[in-house]
């Protein structure tokens, strides 16, 4: 019996010492970054930024791959089933660590249990944004507007489920107000029928939507986060425009499958962290609409923990479900 303990404790620490060993000669080879979403929306912008600085640092190909489907579920998936060496990632969000858990009965994944989480690489707020046709200027006006002709005032968000969706949602319920939901496959289709005036209303998150607002192509109506952002302080707060409480930040962040060692998470990271603080990037994100990030593993999991539970609530009282 001690002999079969003293081989089975000496096969994991070979395995242990293997690990370690891939670890320092990470990465040897191309590694793919998915992007559980379409190319042109948000996630994509950020995954590039990302893959590109990494790419840079870690003298390795990042290629980024768009996998879309199911409100990120199927890209997510596909991560979460790849081998644990680091090669595979996830440019996850809110709504595939998140707001997902909520929303779906079922998912292909466990979005705590199936991932290791390894940096958060930007934050960023939600958008409201308006037609040039439509005649309110802020939201005080828009919420009118919409109270005055209840179900008649149309909105797209970029998908089912995704956090420009939950967005309006808990604005419609905190603000008791009723608008009919168009939702999309992604950024792009919903601005351009934003821009064309097939929907009045457009829910997004700020890097896909904000040189569209800059052209005067749309009018920005108000942020989701609670502060300004610095990107865009021009822009009000939903919570300074008359809805006191309100808050839904976004966040784009690197996960690995479980399981992959600490020594190539903390590789990542490290890349990550060394690229926003290069005031050239710096700058970079914040002219995209984003807040550079750069946490560690464990505070990033802590979030996606808290997500989880925040948005379990929210749906609970929205009475969202998507199957």
């Amino acid at each position: 019996m001690k002999t079969t303990i003293r081989c089975f404790g000496a096969a994991l620490l070979s395995v242990a010492a293997m690990a370690a060993a891939q670890a320092q000669g990470y990465p040897s080879k191309p590694v793919r970054l998915i992007v559980p979403y379409p190319a042109g929306g948000t996630t994509d912008i950020i995954a590039r930024v990302a893959a590109q600085q990494l790419s840079e640092r870690l003298k390795q190909p990042f290629v980024v791959e768009n996998k879309g489907g199911a409100n990120g579920a199927i890209g997510s998936a596909e991560v979460a089933r790849s081998p644990a060496d680091g090669y595979t990632l996830l440019m996850g969000t809110a709504s595939t660590h998140g707001i997902n858990s909520a929303v779906y009965k079922t998912l292909p994944y466990d979005a705590v249990k199936d991932f290791a989480p390894v940096t958060i690489v930007a934050s960023t707020p939600n958008i409201i944004a308006v037609h040039p046709s439509v005649p309110a200027k802020n939201l005080q006006e828009l919420l009118a507007l919409a109270k005055a002709q209840p179900g008649k005032l149309n909105y797209g968000s970029t998908s089912l489920g995704g956090s420009p969706h939950m967005s309006a949602e808990l604005l419609k319920m905190m603000a008791h107000v009723d608008m009919l939901h168009v939702p999309y496959k992604g950024a792009a289709p919903m601005l351009t029928d934003l821009m064309g005036g097939q929907v009045q209303v457009g829910f997004d998150n700020l890097p896909s939507t904000i040189n569209f607002v800059r052209s005067g192509k749309v009018r920005a109506i108000a942020v989701t986060t609670a502060q300004r952002w610095p990107g865009a302080p021009e822009i009000p707060t939903v919570a300074e425009s008359g809805v006191p409480g309100y808050e839904v930040s976004g966040w784009f962040g690197l996960l690995a499958p479980a399981g992959t060692p600490p020594a190539v998470l903390k590789t990542l990271q490290q890349a990550i962290a060394e690229a926003v603080k290069q005031p050239e990037v710096n700058k970079q994100m914040l002219d995209l609409g984003a807040l550079p990030v750069a946490n560690t593993p464990e505070a990033f999991a802590a979030l996606v923990q808290a997500d989880v539970a925040k948005w379990r609530e929210v749906v609970k009282s929205t009475g969202v479900k998507l199957d």
